[in-house]
């Protein structure tokens, strides 16, 4: 097989082989009546209009919106815009296609840090906590769901919306909870453990194989109830579980997005809470503007001000060179 080329390496005239994600397929007729299938792709680095000229009735059947795909093609210009007209397509899998190169992760927005190296910094954390009875309700919920931290997003369409971004996001707070906790005189076992539960919800709210969105749990009842729920049957599980603890690790993760309107059931109502709702909400919204920053693909010194911000924002002294 001929190397994988990534989108953001397509050239005009290129004939290319790889792995890319059907975001979008339409079955469409041009004005002449002939039948064509109108595509959208999408890999780690960028997406692109596909088209599927010949065959169409056969390869229709072969591949959904939403698979991961096996394409070759040739790399065409319309309207100034490079797109592929793609010459055979076949739906990958791991099983039939892992020995040619198709990795998940090709194909999906990924954190930019290695997920099995920060599970193992997150498992050094919980060994760290003092509480016995903290650090039992840590690893067991981490290590029973191991395989989902390893790859879940923190979000479907907000921060940390890649695969292990999960992982990244809580890491990224612990780290900054080592530094601000102590320096408050806060329990840091508390607040680490706080960190570690405040989203796991997120585990059965979130699908996110491919692309990612909402399970029935998710749009019923949210990840807060979810995880909330998670937590109190674990602690079940584990003798003599201090009633007044388990309630203070509820109340963080009632309370972690910390404003009503921002669908928190409960405000922060002592420090170690409100420290976790505060470095939750600076990890995430520094995590948007760096992808925001990202997007932007205009040469200029700001984006345009149609962001989550709502502003245009500075992307570095170099945007304009």
């Amino acid at each position: 097989m001929k190397p994988i080329v990534s989108i953001s390496n397509f050239k005009e005239g290129q004939t290319i082989q790889g792995f890319y994600l059907c975001v979008e397929k339409h079955l469409r007729h041009t004005r002449s009546g002939d039948l064509f299938i109108d595509l959208i792709l999408r890999d780690n680095t960028g997406k692109i209009n596909g088209k599927i000229w010949d065959k169409v009735e056969a390869f229709d059947k072969k591949f959904s919106q939403g698979d991961p795909v096996a394409i070759k093609g040739n790399v065409e210009s319309f309207l100034d815009r490079d797109q592929l007209t793609v010459t055979r397509i076949n739906k990958a899998t791991v099983q039939n296609y892992a020995r040619y190169g198709f990795d998940p992760a090709l194909i999906v927005p990924v954190s930019a840090y290695d997920p099995k190296k920060m599970w193992k910094e997150i498992i050094n954390i919980i060994r760290s906590i003092k509480n016995p009875f903290l650090k039992k309700l840590s690893y067991e919920l981490y290590e029973k769901n191991k395989e989902k931290l390893l790859t879940h997003p923190a979000s479907v369409t907000m921060h940390h919306n890649y695969r292990s971004g999960y992982l990244e996001n809580v890491l990224s707070m612990v780290k900054m909870a080592k530094t601000l906790a102590p320096h408050y005189n806060l329990d840091v076992d508390i607040v680490f453990a706080g960190i570690l539960l405040h989203d796991i919800g997120k585990l059965n709210c979130i699908e996110s194989e491919y692309e990612t969105s909402y399970t029935e749990k998710g749009n019923l009842l949210g990840h807060i109830v979810v995880g909330r729920d998670m937590v109190c049957n674990e602690a079940k599980k584990i003798k003599n579980f201090p009633k007044d603890l388990l309630l203070k690790i509820e109340h963080i993760i009632l309370s972690h997005q910390g404003k009503h309107e921002w669908k928190s059931p409960k405000k922060p109502a002592f420090a170690e809470a409100l420290l976790v709702h505060l470095i939750d909400l600076l990890d995430s919204q520094m995590n948007i503007m760096e992808q925001e920053i990202k997007a932007d693909q205009d040469k200029d010194l700001f984006t345009s001000k149609y962001n989550y911000f709502n502003i245009p924002l500075l992307k570095g002294s170099n945007a304009s060179k």
